[in-house]
């Protein structure tokens, strides 16, 4: 699976699923193996691979291929669920299984970014936190920003508690994103990014949106269905 409007833009993209995990707490070593068949796959040859060690955190990481700490495969960041660089060759890797991966791209400023948006990282405004990282650092216009909002969970099988919906309170669209489904809260993980990033300036027709769910594609892994020995999907973005 990939994103055809990074494609366009000779941006190398893929998106792993079941055939493998890229856990590598319950993985181990196996996992960079993985990495280098999805490599293989994408048919890139990267000067570095980063990922990093996502607690649902807004942080988001600059990577130059220097920096970071080794890792078994590449180099990663600690407690980040963030990657940002203006290099090419560079390969970022972010993992997930019903939250959501975003891609952000500046084709004047030749700028990729990478976030992990769950509704912990969406409710701290973790793509916003992106672009506001590609307007400071490197003069990025909203405007020229394309984003791809990868699969995820849909707000059908996405049932969240009312302590949730009241972490969103000051959401002035909040009902956008939410709805009751037999008295419970369910909740849209695409549209609460979306509507993070047309706030943030991003024009909607810049948008790709994927439209699997990560619960009813039985190729990719899912937390909710598949239980407490959920498996990690992954995706990999990498200019050119």
């Amino acid at each position: 699976m990939k994103s055809e409007l990074l494609e366009k833009y000779s941006v190398a993209n893929l998106i792993s699923g079941c055939e493998y995990s890229l856990s590598y707490a319950k993985e181990g070593d196996r996992v960079k193996d993985y990495v280098k068949d999805m490599i293989k796959r994408m048919d890139i040859n990267p000067d570095e691979i980063y990922s990093c060690i996502q607690t649902h955190t807004e942080k988001v990481q600059y990577c130059n291929g220097e920096n970071g700490k080794e890792f078994i495969y590449g180099r990663n960041f600690p407690d980040t669920d963030g990657l940002i660089t203006d290099k090419k060759n560079i390969a970022l890797l972010l993992k997930f299984a019903d939250c959501t991966p975003l891609v952000f791209y500046d084709k004047k400023r030749e700028i990729l970014s990478i976030v992990h948006s769950g509704w912990r990282g969406a409710q701290k405004r973790i793509p916003e936190k992106a672009i506001e990282k590609m307007k400071s650092e490197f003069k990025s216009n909203p405007k020229d920003i394309f984003v791809y909002i990868g699969p995820n969970i849909d707000i059908d099988n996405y049932e969240v508690g009312e302590e949730v919906y009241k972490e969103f309170s000051e959401f002035k669209n909040r009902d956008r994103f939410f709805k009751k489904i037999k008295g419970s809260w369910h909740l849209s993980m695409t549209s609460v990014n979306k509507e993070i990033l047309l706030e943030a300036g991003i024009d909607e027709e810049n948008i790709e949106i994927c439209k699997d769910s990560t619960y009813n594609n039985l190729s990719l892994h899912s937390a909710r269905r598949e239980g407490k020995a959920y498996g990690l999907n992954s995706m990999i973005v990498m200019m050119r």
